[in-house]
This record gives C-alpha cells, sequence and structure tokens, in this order.
C-alpha cells in the first residue's frame, strides 16, 4: 500500500502538535477567563486584570489568587500615592484627608489583603471574601474623608479614581471567589 505524498511524516505531524498543543491550553485558559469574568460585576476589568498575566491561571483558585493580587498592587499602588501627596500638601485639611487615607490603607496593604491570598490557598474563601469586602470599605471611607475635607484639586480627581479603581477591582475579586465557591 502506498502512502499518499499529502500525508505528514510523523515528525513533520510531532512538530505539528507541539505546536499546537499550547495554543489549545491557552483556549482552555481563555475559556476559563472568560466563563469567570462574565460572571462579575466589571467583566471587561475582570478581563484585562486577569489575560496579561504570565503563566495564565489556570483554575478558578489560581483565578481567584490572582485577582486578588491585582487588589493588592493597586492599593499598594494607591498607598504609595496618598503618602506622596501628604508629604507635599500644604493644606491642613487635605494633609489631614490624606493621612487617614494612609492609616487606612497600610494595614489593608500589609496585613488584611496578604492574609486574605494566604486564606485562599489554604481553601477558607468566605474569610477571603470578607478580607476583600473590608478593603472596599477602606475605600469608601478613604473617599468620604477626602470628599468632606473640601479637597478640590489634581490629587482629589486622581484619589478618587484609584479610590474607585480599588473597590471595582474588590468586587471583581469578591466575584471570582464566589464563583469558586459555587464550583463548575
Amino acid at each position: 500500500m502506498r502512502i499518499p505524498s499529502t500525508v505528514a511524516s510523523p515528525p513533520y505531524l510531532s512538530l505539528f502538535l507541539l505546536l499546537l498543543l499550547p495554543s489549545l491550553a491557552q483556549s482552555s485558559d481563555d475559556d476559563l477567563i472568560d466563563k469567570i469574568c462574565k460572571a462579575t460585576p466589571f467583566c471587561d476589568l475582570c478581563e484585562a486584570s486577569l489575560r496579561p498575566l504570565a503563566p495564565s491561571p489556570s483554575d478558578p483558585k489560581s483565578l481567584a489568587t490572582a485577582m486578588a493580587n491585582v487588589v493588592l498592587g493597586n492599593i499598594t499602588d494607591t498607598l504609595g500615592y496618598i503618602q506622596s501627596l501628604v508629604k507635599h500638601t500644604h493644606e491642613p485639611a487635605a494633609e489631614r484627608a490624606l493621612a487617614q487615607c494612609a492609616e487606612l490603607y497600610r494595614p489593608v496593604v500589609k496585613f488584611n489583603i496578604p492574609q486574605a491570598i494566604e486564606a485562599m490557598q489554604r481553601g477558607e474563601f468566605g474569610f477571603a471574601t470578607y478580607v476583600l469586602g473590608d478593603a472596599e470599605k477602606q475605600t469608601d471611607s478613604c473617599q468620604k474623608g477626602i470628599s468632606s475635607a473640601g479637597v478640590d484639586d489634581e490629587s482629589s480627581v486622581a484619589i478618587t479614581a484609584r479610590n474607585k479603581l480599588v473597590k471595582n477591582l474588590c468586587d471583581v475579586a469578591i466575584s471570582v471567589i464566589k464563583c469558586l465557591m459555587q464550583g463548575p
């Protein structure tokens, strides 16, 4: 029996499969990200947070942990921004409001979110959800302090945007954890 010349020889077939398999795995990771992000209140924010990660989170637990790490990164960045503003602000009301925000965010950055990430690794998703919800409350408290102090300049607009982003990221992370808790 003669094999037609159009059939790939075994080495080419192996090479083809080696090149195809990673893209198939990526496709399933993308499907998981897509499925879970669609269940969150901010699907686009969820996808923008998770898709660029390398290696791509491949299961719901790693997606939840990755999302909590995104929250931690953003709230850490916001704390750094607030601390730099405190040093350069000369208006007493603004300085107090900014210092209060820093005091609210410090324990969240140093203890709370890292504890939530550790809790997820142990399967304690309820605790992680509670801690992320508390982080959301801290952003609300910071924002109320900034608003009530009458701070009305570029920095308050930037802090408002950062607080909103952290709050939305917390919402996404909580939704991802809830999807994990509900199962497939």
